[in-house]
């Protein structure tokens, strides 16, 4: 009685979703929870209600500031007493709403999870009775999902080191191997799991082999013609603009979104885009997690994701309303080749690994600082016609402990610090074994999403079935299940390969990270 009482006083709602009460309830008994929910599921409730009615603060862990932001702000018109820290605060703001968690004046806490890098952060929440750690987006702490971040990788030793409070991890798609790594990872004793369907049966999956650019467009304009609402994902920010130009000229309203914009310029474009002011947000997969528009009608791929985990993660933020929605994947050979640019760029070799140390050894400062952006290093290793690999060495050095990244003043770029500036770049403590098992899984990915775009039959059985769900049933939805042939099954013609290499030309140029210097 006292859950209905609370989710009615407080979230103005009169009944559980799915196994939203299931969950709250292991909650409330302080058992570890793995939840893996589809996207619109209601996962948030499931640790913001129990967090009223435990001692003490729930600490929530949630990657994107914009996201956590959101949630703090719709907690607040519901008189629930939350804060945030992140790194838009000053030393002063962090410093004075500590003073207030201290004194027991917030229930929920919104934390970015590179805060738990530092010891003197963890230091500071031992001194907190901190009742639940809640930990948004769990996937990213999985080197095998398809969001990893290597910021949340601090956070098993933190929760230990902060008394070892109750654990619930929250997911909208995870494969069973990256739950086990979820599980692994946090170190969760014995969690219940609570894993929910994954079929939308109100989304119709259609893979289209579009060749040429005029093909998609051609697509792309019937499907905005009938659908009207909706998100168009590419895989760069160059054709994020290119594809914005082209249907702009069919009096669309539209946004765009991608990491090359500011921090303002997004959060502009996603309030248009929720508030309704505009009908289209044609974005990179920068755009979507917390997103919550119910009536989107649409969403179209350009070109293939680098996994099915985030297609169908992307493909979950249509028809959330319930009502009927369109999804459709352009599929052409020199998308796998764009794919592929990126896998590379995110998995670097052994030899660039060490030669961006060297090098960073080279450029330090007397006080071992290297105040240079990810692109001006990449000039000195040599490789400047992948920057995304010496960002993604940079990372892994960092996790390694031998490097750390920090905001140089004045200016949008992040500094490098050695830490072990004597080190022989050949005794580096890098899991070099690992790393080639990532990319490895990474190409699989990738393979995956081939395999689905040219596989014939059921398209929801097909991705169900990739989530553990051996016995799914037809859709009767699908272009499969509607018996529509447009799946691509042959070599690329001589012209592609020409397209191929205009676009990776094109993805060479460009700098996919934001405007402090950081990949995304």
């Amino acid at each position: 009685m006292v859950l209905e009482e609370t989710l009615e006083r407080y979230f103005k709602l009169s009944n559980f979703r799915n196994n939203q009460e299931a969950i709250i309830h292991a909650v409330l008994e302080r058992k570890d929870v793995l939840v893996v929910m589809p996207t619109g599921g209601g996962k948030s409730l499931c640790y913001q209600l129990p967090s009223l009615l435990l001692d003490g603060v729930t600490v929530v862990v949630s990657p994107l500031i914009s996201l956590m932001q959101d949630q703090v702000e719709g907690l607040e018109r519901l008189g629930i007493a939350v804060t945030l820290i992140n790194s838009t605060l000053s030393v002063k703001e962090v410093n004075e709403r500590f003073e207030n968690i201290y004194k027991g004046v917030y229930k929920l806490i919104y934390i970015a999870p590179e805060r738990f890098r530092s010891g003197r952060f963890v230091d500071a929440l031992k001194r907190v009775k901190v009742s639940l750690f809640a930990i948004d987006e769990a996937h990213c702490i999985s080197q095998w999902g398809h969001d990893f971040r290597p910021d949340y990788l601090w956070l098993g030793a933190a929760i230990e080191n902060v008394g070892r409070p109750p654990i619930i991890a929250l997911t909208a798609t995870a494969t069973p191997v990256v739950q086990e790594d979820i599980v692994k990872s946090l170190k969760l004793k014995e969690p219940e799991r609570f894993v929910s369907g994954f079929s939308r049966p109100n989304l119709e999956l259609r893979v289209i082999n579009a060749d040429k650019d005029a093909e998609k467009y051609g697509h792309l304009g019937k499907l905005i013609e009938s659908q009207k609402k909706g998100i168009i994902y590419c895989a760069t920010r160059k054709r994020v603009e290119k594809v914005a130009a082209t249907i702009a000229k069919w009096d669309c309203s539209l946004v765009t979104y991608h990491a090359g914009m500011s921090d303002e310029e997004r959060k502009r474009a996603q309030n248009k885009f929720m508030q309704g002011t505009v009908d289209i947000v044609v974005a990179t997969n920068a755009f979507g997690m917390g997103i919550d528009r119910s009536d989107i009608r649409f969403v179209a791929h350009f070109e293939i994701p680098g996994s099915l985990e985030a297609y169908y993660q992307e493909v979950g933020r249509a028809g959330r309303d319930g009502l009927p929605s369109v999804c459709e994947l352009y599929y052409s050979y020199a998308d796998k080749r764009i794919q592929e640019f990126f896998i590379e760029g995110s998995n670097p070799t052994k030899e660039m690994i060490k030669n961006v140390y060297q090098q960073l050894g080279r450029l330090a400062n007397i006080d071992n600082e290297i105040h240079l952006s990810i692109e001006d290093i990449a000039e000195y290793v040599g490789d400047g016609k992948n920057s995304m690999a010496v960002g993604t060495s940079l990372s892994v050095l960092s996790r390694a402990g031998v490097i750390e990244r920090f905001d140089v003043a004045h200016t949008r770029i992040k500094g490098t610090r050695l830490l072990m500036p004597d080190l022989n770049p050949n005794q580096l403590p890098v899991d070099y074994s690992g790393l080639l098992e990532k990319e490895r899984r990474d190409r699989e990915k990738l393979e995956t999403v081939i395999r689905f775009a040219t596989s014939v039959g059921c398209r929801q059985q097909w991705i169900l079935g990739y989530f553990g769900e051996a016995d799914a049933e037809i859709c009767e939805k699908c272009d499969h299940c509607k018996q529509v042939d447009n799946t691509a099954r042959r070599e690329p013609l001589p012209e592609e390969l020409i397209i191929v290499q205009k676009a990776l030309s094109g993805v060479a140029r460009m700098s996919f990270k934001n405007m402090s210097g950081n990949w995304q």
